[in-house]
């Protein structure tokens, strides 16, 4: 299982995806593991993140970053500077 970054994508394309018609979420500097139940993509305002599949290897993401974590995968979120997302799961 792949976390797929796309960085610095155009604003073309974040106006096709709708993302600034997404759910925002925001959260504070902290660690917790998360599982995903179906895939999400999200795209980051503000923040840097660490997200630690349980088995891979570390990635990082942050402001600007356009993210897809895959349906299944279970990881270790930690929120390195407060995090402010738009996000959809499909």
């Amino acid at each position: 299982m792949e976390i797929k970054i796309e960085h610095q994508p155009s604003q073309e394309r974040l106006n096709q995806l709708g993302v600034f018609k997404w759910a925002i979420w925001q959260k504070e500097v902290s660690k917790f593991p998360w599982t995903y139940d179906s895939q999400e993509i999200c795209y980051f305002l503000a923040g840097d993140v660490v997200v630690t599949p349980h088995d891979g290897q570390p990635v990082q993401m942050g402001k600007g970053d356009l993210v897809t974590f895959p349906a299944g995968m279970s990881c270790i979120w930690e929120v390195k500077s407060d995090l402010k997302k738009h996000y959809r799961f499909d």
